[in-house]
């Protein structure tokens, strides 16, 4: 089975000099995610938004891939957009928000993190279980579509695929453990309701981040996808303000 229609990466060109990396989150597709990076591109920032392996076909090839699949997509992405540009930022949505945390901690020359309810732990007693469950479950009800605007609805999974569910949860382990080597300036925005991501995220990422400059955005009126959500355009306007302030020019010359 091909991509799902909508749920093909994207890129678009730059005229400013700077670029802007864009993640999906688990189960999802750069569908979510695609008004954001028009969003930027008319901002003038060069955009790519991969296509993470196991994604946007059907929620059984998902568990034939692990986060090394997923991390390795990005920073392939990651590194084409340095090329051409000479700031590059990193924006995610929940498990791509793991990814950009996970790309800073490699990569010192990232200008910037823009987290959108980042993902890098759960505290609910079926996430304990996931390694066994693996083994014996193939899928559990989906994450999916977490979104208060009527009439949004998220491209993504109808199913949660439980092996790959596991590889994030090992990913969520080392990115919290290196979290002290984030020293970028980070914007993260995360939704005060959120049905998938928990909120104790939020308070690990602030607290751990090695960043003198951390902005924190609550957003009141959207659920998980935020991105597709009715704070959708305060996300991209600070977005683009985030990269254009001067201090942002302080990271990425190394």
């Amino acid at each position: 089975m091909g991509v799902l229609a909508g749920a093909e990466p994207f890129a678009f060109p730059g005229t400013s000099g700077a670029g802007f990396l864009l993640c999906h989150g688990f189960t999802g597709t750069p569908a979510g995610l695609r008004g954001w990076g028009e969003h930027l591109s008319a901002a003038g920032f060069a955009v790519r938004c991969p296509l993470l392996p196991g994604h946007g076909t059907r929620w059984p090839d998902l568990n034939r891939t692990t986060w090394q699949d997923w991390y390795g997509a990005v920073r392939e992405e990651l590194l084409a957009l340095r090329a051409g540009c000479d700031q590059v930022f990193v924006g995610g949505l929940s498990m791509g928000g793991t990814l950009a945390l996970a790309l800073a901690q490699e990569f010192g020359w990232i200008s910037g993190l823009v987290l959108v309810n980042p993902s890098v732990t759960r505290l609910s007693a079926d996430a304990k279980l996931l390694p066994l469950l693996s083994r014996v479950v193939p899928s559990v009800p989906a994450i999916a579509n977490d979104i208060a605007k009527p009439g949004e609805t998220e491209l993504a999974y109808p199913r949660t695929p439980v092996r790959a569910a596991a590889s994030l949860a090992r990913l969520w382990k080392k990115v919290r453990a290196d979290l002290p080597k984030v020293t970028q300036p980070v914007l993260l925005l995360h939704s005060r309701v959120d049905h998938v991501v928990e909120p104790e995220n939020a308070r690990i990422v602030l607290s751990g981040v090695s960043s003198a400059d951390v902005t924190e955005v609550v957003l009141e009126n959207s659920f998980h996808v935020a991105t597709q959500d009715h704070d959708a355009d305060l996300i991209f306007s600070r977005s683009v303000d985030f990269a254009r302030a001067p201090r942002a020019g302080q990271v990425g010359a190394g």
